[in-house]
């Protein structure tokens, strides 16, 4: 179902190579917290597919972009910082700070949060 790339670092998570602080996982996605957080509340969601960026995304993968915002409420919900208010991140690209090239959703909040970003 999913295609590894040996040198990429969240796919040696999702394949257990790679230790991470795992707080959701089904057959298509795993989320974990990130070892740098930029908020008490700072969750990586990403696609078991390997997917560099948004802008590789083709008409097969449909519904995963759904499928992270969907597990990144949930997870929002079981932090209980949905009234407070929360930000869903995707980085595109190194000139929009993508640092790893596989597709993930941040899941910030747990403080106020600036805007604009960056």
């Amino acid at each position: 179902m999913r295609k590894e790339v040996t040198d990429c670092l969240f796919c040696k998570i999702i394949s257990k190579q790679i230790p991470a602080d795992i707080v959701f996982e089904n057959e298509s996605v795993l989320a974990f917290n990130d070892i740098s957080p930029q908020a008490p509340t700072h969750i990586l969601v990403i696609p078991k597919k390997h997917i560099e960026r948004i802008s590789d995304l083709t008409e097969k993968d449909k519904g995963i972009i759904d499928e992270l915002v969907f597990v990144a409420k949930g997870l929002a919900e079981e932090r209980k910082i949905v009234e407070s208010g929360y930000r869903l991140v995707i980085n595109n690209n190194k000139d929009a700070g993508q640092a790893v090239f596989h597709i993930h959703l941040h899941l910030l909040g747990g403080r106020s949060l600036g805007w604009p970003p960056g």
